[in-house]
């Protein structure tokens, strides 16, 4: 007899979304893939196509955000420092885009996002996404595992962390601000790449990830304060030195390095005890590692001197 034994972040799709949204979506995903396609954009509809596989879903334990919640709530600096900044990021043009890959590699090299299309596979999971701000939505994400781009780069044995950079284009408006240490740069460990929740994001709801929430690629870190997903990634360093990333460079009492949800520890000016969920306004508490704990806590087993949270 074959026995399926379930990670426990899996789920099958059903409890997660009513199965009348999925066959919906999934259907005018098929009338959008028979249109013509212009020459060039292939590959960047893939995420919207619709024989991209939904993974068993990754159990959220809530129902999934509307999209024109999560579309339209966004945090973007590059942009402005104010939530309603998504009709001024669809400015940011998605292609053509490069993603340079240095540092502590077997051979660094710039490579077109389309090229790196081809040597992944993509899936659909669905995350929850806490921010440090202590509201939360739930996001079906369309990507890739971080651990594929891990081999594509080939690091070497030597690696401890890998460095996310944000591009800096003249789109954006918010890059005038002095006060701030541009370009955004985030990074993780080497352990932290390789965990099967890392993931890197090109699509959300079944579409083209949009630029407002980090096209035309973005990491995406569930059990993470959302600040550690990089947005629009033009730069992957690999490196054995820990980076200071940018919101730590900014106030390093408030925001630390690993950012790890955790509603023991409070951030300086506000509680992380619950979260807001986008669309409802409904609060609810907040979970250890956003609900992640059994994938990602032995992470973190031996550092107990490290300030983790914040």
């Amino acid at each position: 007899m074959h026995i399926i034994r379930r990670r426990g972040w899996e789920v099958t799709e059903r409890p997660v979304t009513p199965e009348h949204v999925v066959l919906k979506r999934r259907s005018l995903l098929k009338g959008a893939t028979a249109m013509t396609i212009l020459p060039g954009a292939a590959l960047f509809s893939r995420a919207a196509r619709a024989d991209v596989p939904v993974n068993p879903a990754f159990k959220p334990g809530r129902a999934v955000t509307e999209e024109k919640y999560a579309t339209t709530y966004n945090n973007y600096y590059e942009f402005s420092e104010s939530k309603d900044l998504w009709r001024d990021a669809q400015a940011l043009k998605q292609r053509p885009w490069t993603i340079k890959l240095d540092g502590m590699l077997k051979q660094p090299r710039t490579i077109g996002i389309d090229d790196l299309l081809k040597q992944v596979s993509l899936e659909e999971r669905i995350y929850r996404h806490r921010c440090v701000e202590a509201w939360a939505m739930t996001v079906p994400w369309t990507g890739f595992p971080l651990s594929q781009l891990l081999k594509i780069a080939e690091p070497l044995g030597s690696t401890k962390y890998v460095v996310f950079e944000t591009a800096q284009d003249k789109v954006m408006s918010g890059l005038d601000a002095p006060f701030y240490p541009w370009p955004y740069v985030e990074g993780v460990t080497i352990d932290e790449a390789s965990n099967e929740l890392a993931f890197i994001s090109t699509g959300m709801y079944g579409k083209p990830l949009p630029p407002q929430n980090g096209g035309p690629i973005r990491l995406t870190l569930p059990w993470k304060y959302g600040f550690k997903s990089g947005k629009a990634i033009v730069k992957i360093t690999f490196t054995d030195k820990r980076p200071m990333t940018f919101w730590e460079a900014i106030g390093p009492t408030e925001y630390g390095f690993w950012a790890n949800v955790n509603p023991a520890v409070p951030h300086p000016r506000w509680s992380q005890a619950t979260e807001r969920l986008l669309g409802s306004d409904e609060r609810v508490p907040t979970q250890i590692f956003n609900g992640y704990a059994d994938q990602v806590g032995a992470l973190y087993a031996d550092l107990k001197n490290e300030k983790l949270f914040m």
